[in-house]
């Protein structure tokens, strides 16, 4: 098969290598991928800043969609030519990929499979963060960072789903325009406003009870601040950097929780249960209309070093995809 393969120069640069075949175990089915997506994982990663963990490819690549092309001599659940999708440790930016058969999805049947492979990353994260980490609840308020990037883009639907009220912040005002028409009842641009003192103005000084957040430290006194008694912060990046202070007589007096969140370095059996929920109760929701990926754009696997500049320069709403021939 053909992957991408990072180099070992100055750019970190990506070139298109054959590789061998993945060897695909007993509990597991050989996928053809015909797409995936970007992730700012795989920007950390190809700088040496995000290895992946132990046994897993080192191939770039969080998520993929494509078809079954061999089963594993215990695989019950699919056949050869179904249509699937999946959340991946790694393994992504390549023709083929060895994927377990509890961590596949089947692919609604009027969708792309440039569609399928810009949801994985970013519904997962925003499914487990929101409802399993944080305990979203009808009617409670959400504070979610960036509005505009995938894991952003499902938040916003899943929490108006969900019955919550939502407040974003973007950097531009086509983002905070885009946010607003996929259900954000207010969107703030930081780089015009101090999002904390909007968010004051925009709910009385009372707060809010979940912030989603993938910025950290430089906005993390802000963030507590922000929250209401009870409230919730959900830590899933470091943009903003990893090391601050802490007010612990805050975190006490209003009862909060900080979470912190990973998916990626996640076990097998947590990811399989996580997969498990999200085909009960999210699934429906893409097969019925309620829910669905936003691509900003599709770039061949050959142009993945344009589509990471694209990202990196947060040019993006929604997920940047990669079309595998």
């Amino acid at each position: 098969m053909r992957a991408l393969q990072i180099q070992n120069d100055s750019n970190h640069s990506l070139a298109l290598v054959k590789q061998p075949d993945p060897i695909f175990r007993a509990e597991q089915v050989l996928v053809k991928i015909h797409a995936t997506a970007v992730n700012r994982a795989d920007l950390l990663q190809r700088r040496g800043l995000y290895p992946p963990p132990a046994g897993e490819s080192e191939i770039l690549g969080l998520e993929a969609a494509g078809e079954i092309i061999a089963l594993g001599p215990n695989v019950k659940e699919w056949q050869i030519g179904a249509r699937v999708f999946c959340l991946l440790a790694g393994g992504g930016y390549a023709e083929k990929v060895a994927v377990h058969q509890k961590m596949l999805l089947p692919i609604p049947p009027a969708w792309t499979y440039e569609q399928a492979a810009a949801v994985p990353e970013a519904f997962y994260t925003a499914f487990a963060n929101l409802f399993v980490e944080a305990r979203l609840q009808a009617r409670e308020l959400l504070l979610i960072h960036a509005g505009g990037s995938g894991v952003g883009t499902a938040a916003i639907q899943m929490a108006r789903l969900a019955g919550a009220l939502v407040i974003v912040t973007a950097g531009s005002e086509d983002k905070l325009e885009e946010c607003r028409f996929l259900g954000a009842n207010h969107a703030i641009n930081y780089k015009q406003d101090d999002f904390a003192d909007m968010v004051r103005k925009l709910t009385n000084d009372s707060g809010v009870d979940v912030i989603l957040d993938c910025v950290g430290a430089s906005y993390f006194q802000k963030n507590l601040k922000l929250l209401r008694t009870r409230g919730r912060l959900v830590l899933i990046g470091l943009m903003g950097g990893a090391k601050t202070e802490v007010d612990l007589a805050v975190l006490m007096r209003k009862r909060l929780r900080v979470l912190g969140s990973v998916l990626r370095s996640r076990s097998l059996a947590e990811k399989i249960a996580l997969t498990r929920l999200f085909r009960k109760k999210v699934l429906p929701q893409f097969e019925n209309g309620n829910l669905h990926p936003v691509i900003d754009s599709v770039f061949p696997l050959a142009e993945a070093a344009q589509a990471h500049d694209y990202v990196a320069s947060n040019q993006n709403f929604g997920k940047v995809v990669l079309r595998i021939a």
